[in-house]
């Protein structure tokens, strides 16, 4: 196919860019759609705060009848490329039609755009941070995404494979049961724990979040629990100011399980929230005119089958010692009175085995495996 890739320059090219992945997917029962002006904000220099830390540009490939048949972002992570210490230009954002010539003329745009950079290395799917979505789907087609993570079909891999790239890193998720009962091994362990170490569960307000940092709190440890992951970025303040209004916000505080010291200190935290798969594809990416209350129903009221389990941080001083059971004692009761099935994990770097180990006491079926690819340029 003949095809043209031109870079977004205005606000109704932007548009296109994210409104293309609901023509691609139209009708897949997998795909669970983004938020419309969730994606225009984080892909808006004036609106999202870690451009001030990374370089972007984003490109659309059209046919030879003027329609939309791929789309890429562009990244260069400065404080990523800083802290580990390497020149790379991420693609992010990636979704094309079945054509080789269309991947292919995205993936050269991504690659013109970092060599112009001085970079030395092309890696993705990523985004500005780990709180974007990352990885191409290699494993695990036929059953929905989570709202957090993005479906794509099974010809990516071929596609970035075909065009020379390899694997850098894999991630899994799982399906993990919610049992009858909490495991009498997870009671035990949780007031053991909680007794030795002088532990105790902390519950938020929306205005300890936003008034008593504890917003900020909470992304504190979250960088100093995955700081040494793959191609994390550590979060500069304004950026985590910018997440905690967007999101924090949002999840409904019940599910969000803090635990301290005896000083206060925050030495843990779970973040889970309802899953909204089902509202998102009903309301298709859109708040109006109904979107918002498939979401809202589906967050507070008539909840979906299914929890997400974004995250779970244990400060590194306390890893490896059981500080989860406090958690998992605090939260399953939760979920067996709100007539939660299951949970879905967050993606799992496959060589994070103290992750899935938490999952052994539970029944869990595999869902999916993600991949970021990579190559020199």
């Amino acid at each position: 196919m003949p095809v043209t890739v031109k870079p977004v320059n205005s606000r109704k090219e932007l548009r296109a860019f994210v409104k293309f992945p609901l023509k691609l997917y139209q009708g897949c029962p997998y795909y669970v759609p983004s938020l419309y002006m969730d994606e225009m904000a984080s892909l808006d220099a004036a609106k999202n705060p870690m451009c001030k830390y990374a370089k972007l540009e984003k490109y659309l490939a059209y046919n030879e009848k003027g329609e939309v048949v791929g789309r890429v972002a562009a990244i260069i992570n400065e404080i990523a490329n800083r802290d580990w210490n390497h020149s790379e230009v991420r693609f992010g954002w990636i979704d094309f039609v079945d054509d080789k010539e269309v991947s292919k003329a995205l993936i050269e745009a991504v690659i013109a755009f970092g060599k112009k950079h001085g970079m030395t290395r092309i890696s993705g799917p990523l985004g500005f941070t780990d709180f974007d979505n990352e990885g191409c789907v290699v494993e695990g087609f036929d059953d929905i995404s989570s709202f957090n993570l993005k479906y794509n079909f099974a010809y990516y891999k071929d596609h970035f494979e075909a065009h020379g790239f390899g694997k850098a890193n894999d991630w899994l998720e799982y399906r993990i049961f919610v049992p009858e009962q909490v495991p009498e091994k997870v009671s035990r362990a949780a007031a053991l724990v909680s007794e030795r170490y002088g532990l105790h569960i902390r519950k938020i307000t929306k205005r300890e979040v936003r008034k008593e940092g504890y917003g900020r709190k909470i992304f504190d440890l979250i960088n100093r629990t995955y700081c040494q992951l793959y191609d994390f970025t550590v979060l500069p303040d304004e950026v985590i100011d910018h997440y905690v209004d967007t999101y924090l916000g949002l999840i409904d505080l019940r599910f969000i399980t803090l635990i301290e010291d005896a000083a206060g200190k925050l030495v843990a935290v779970s973040l889970t929230m309802p899953s909204i798969a089902h509202a998102a594809q009903k309301g298709g990416g859109y708040l109006l005119p109904f979107g918002w209350w498939h979401l809202l129903r589906s967050t507070y009221f008539k909840h979906e089958d299914g929890l997400e389990l974004l995250m779970i941080a244990v400060d590194p001083e306390y890893r490896n010692r059981g500080v989860h059971s406090i958690i998992f004692n605090e939260l399953i009761p939760m979920l067996i009175q709100g007539g939660f099935k299951y949970g879905e994990s967050n993606a799992e770097m496959e060589t994070n085995n103290s992750v899935q180990n938490l999952w052994n006491l539970y029944q869990k079926e595999f869902k999916r495996r993600r991949r970021v690819f990579s190559k020199e340029i």
